[in-house]
Formats: structure tokens, sequence, C-alpha cells
């Protein structure tokens, strides 16, 4: 088959379409109605079409979330029969990692999904396999250019922050001279900025409430209990606690129980079903988590089932996917955790 993008073959008939059109407003032979948008619905579905082959190339499952990730991308392929999944063992070297890459590419597989362990150091194996005529869908960590794939879709990070400190707000709203503390994530990784800056700008809404400290953590359980305890020792007092990230946080809880501390409220991050299971009990000082939904890996096997077969988004008037998606960030608490419970990651 040629190197001809789908891209270029959608792109050719939407411009044949709207040559049509043009014919037809111009054109002094009586008018017909034009057809509804929806009439032929372009959107994905679960009914069987051609087959596709997707490449799923992600780093190192050695986290909570990552692993999730993986699970979410199985899963989801698995549902649809015309779907096959060329999935690589993930590594967080990015040299391995553009070589699992160029491997996909190498078996001329229809639509890549690649989650990169550095999006700037995967950008170069992107924009070969844009230029090789597979399509790319970049998940969550962002290529560097936009031209190294055909559509993003990732959590909202700095949307994390902002719903995180809004809700640990409106808690302390009516307190005076309330305090807060952060245990962040990874201080070299921009979206632990992101999130931070979301946080920061959310509690300049709540002129009583003070950020006092901050500690960085590594989004590991050892590394979240060394780093609470610490936060604990300098802090006697505080009134809400957010934490980052819900697999650092099970460390973070230790240190908590261990300092026999529970006059304050903690606020976890990403969505772990122990996380949602402690909320859940309201047995602990953990009352809420802010998502960062895993399940934008399964969205992203249907945007590449959709890409290959030339369909568009369900629920979209668009013959094309979108080029971003951006997850909302929703949060968790006693009141509505049944409802994402099933989303939970172990």
């Amino acid at each position: 088959m040629p190197q001809t993008s789908r891209r270029g073959l959608l792109f050719g008939t939407a411009a044949v379409s709207a040559g049509a059109l043009l014919t037809a407003c111009t054109s002094n032979e009586p008018k017909e109605k034009p057809p509804a948008a929806n009439s032929e619905p372009a959107a994905a579905d679960d009914k069987p079409g051609k087959k596709v082959t997707i490449g799923f190339a992600g780093p190192q499952a050695d986290h909570g979330w990552l692993n999730a990730i993986n699970e979410n991308a199985k899963s989801r392929a698995e549902k649809y029969s015309e779907v096959t999944l060329e999935i690589t063992e993930g590594s967080n070297d990015t040299a391995a990692q553009i070589g699992q890459v160029q491997t996909l590419i190498n078996k001329k597989v229809d639509v890549l999904v690649i989650l990169p362990a550095d999006g700037k150091a995967l950008t170069q194996v992107g924009l070969q396999a844009m230029k090789a005529g597979i399509p790319v869908i970049n998940l969550d960590r962002i290529f560097a250019s936009p031209q190294a794939y055909r559509c993003w879709i990732g959590g909202d990070n700095y949307g994390m922050g902002l719903n995180a400190g809004n809700y640990i707000g409106e808690q302390l709203k009516d307190k005076p001279n309330a305090k807060v503390v952060e245990l962040a994530g990874l201080d070299n990784l921009e979206l632990t900025k992101q999130r931070s800056q979301g946080f920061a700008d959310a509690l300049k809404n709540y002129p009583n409430v003070k950020r006092v400290a901050r500690q960085a953590a590594d989004f590991t359980v050892e590394s979240g209990q060394a780093k609470m305890a610490q936060l604990l020792q300098a802090q006697k007092q505080f009134d809400a606690l957010w934490n980052h990230d819900d697999d650092q946080g099970v460390g973070a809880l230790r240190a908590i129980q261990q300092a026999g501390r529970d006059d304050f409220l903690m606020v976890g991050g990403a969505g772990a079903k122990a996380a949602m299971d402690a909320i859940k009990a309201d047995n602990s000082v953990l009352k809420a988590t802010v998502l960062y939904p895993p399940t934008m890996a399964a969205s992203a096997i249907d945007l590449a089932r959709a890409l290959g077969q030339g369909k568009g988004v369900g629920g979209m008037a668009e013959l094309e996917i979108p080029a971003s998606i951006t997850l909302y960030s929703a949060v968790v608490t006693k009141d509505n955790v049944d409802e994402y419970l099933p989303t939970g990651f172990s």
C-alpha cells in the first residue's frame, strides 16, 4: 500500500464534500436540501470494522498508575475482535524505548500509541512514525513538537492541583489562619510544577488559607513515608495536606499513623483503589483524591482504532478525531466514591 496517510485520504474526502456543497450553493439548478451533518455518522462504535493493528509503547510499569495504563490498554483492545495489539515490554530508558517504537514502525503497524518515558527525548521517533505514514496517539507525556503526533490525550496536571486546592479551600474557608502543606512528586518533572502551580492558584481564592510547607517526594511508598515524616516533624500544626500521588500516599499515611496525627484532612492524587477504599471507610485523615485517570489508555486505544478505520469520535459531528483531548480531574469524596471505585487502580 502506498505510504499515503489516512488523514490525507480523509482530508481529500472533506475537500470533495466542500466542493460539492459550494457547487450546490452557486448553481442555478433547483436546490436540494443538504443532508444533516450527522446523517452518516463517522463515529467509532462497538461494531467490528476493518482490521487494525495498534502498536503500544509505554514506560516500565514500576508504579501503580503506569501498570494501570498497560492494563487499560490491553483490556480495551481485547474488546474489539478486529484489533490486534502489539505491546512492548516498556522501559524507562529512553534509548530502549526508542528502539521499541522503531521495531513497531518496522512492523508497519497501522497506528501507534506512545506514552513516552520522556516526551522531549522521544519526539524524533514520533516524527519518524508520522513521516512513515503511521499516525501517532501521544499519551499523557507530550512530545516537544505537534508534528510528532496526530492526537494527544492526557490528564490535566494544572487542573488536578486547581481542583485539589479548591476542595481544600472550601473545607477551610471559615477557619481563620488555616494552614496547608503539600507533598509533591518529582520536582524535575514538568507535571509536578503544573500541579503545584494549580494548587497555588486555587489557594489565592481563599485569603485565610496559607501554604506553610512543601516537600517533594519520588512517587514511591518509601519516599512518601520519609518525606511525610519530615513534614510532620517540622509542622506541629496544620489543617490540610495535599499529596500529589496515591502511591506515595500509602507511605504518607503510614507516617501520619505512626506519628499519631489526626488533626488535619488529607487529599490524595491519581485515584488508586486503596485511596478510594480509605475514603469510603472514612476512618483516616484521607477524605478525598483528585483523579488522574489511567483510563486514558483505554481511550487512546479507542482513538487509535477510530483513526485506523477512518472514523470520528462518538458524540461528535466531525469526521476526524480531535487533535487533543484533556481529561478532567474529578474530586472523589465519600459522597461519590462508589461511582469512581471501578476506575481505581492497584
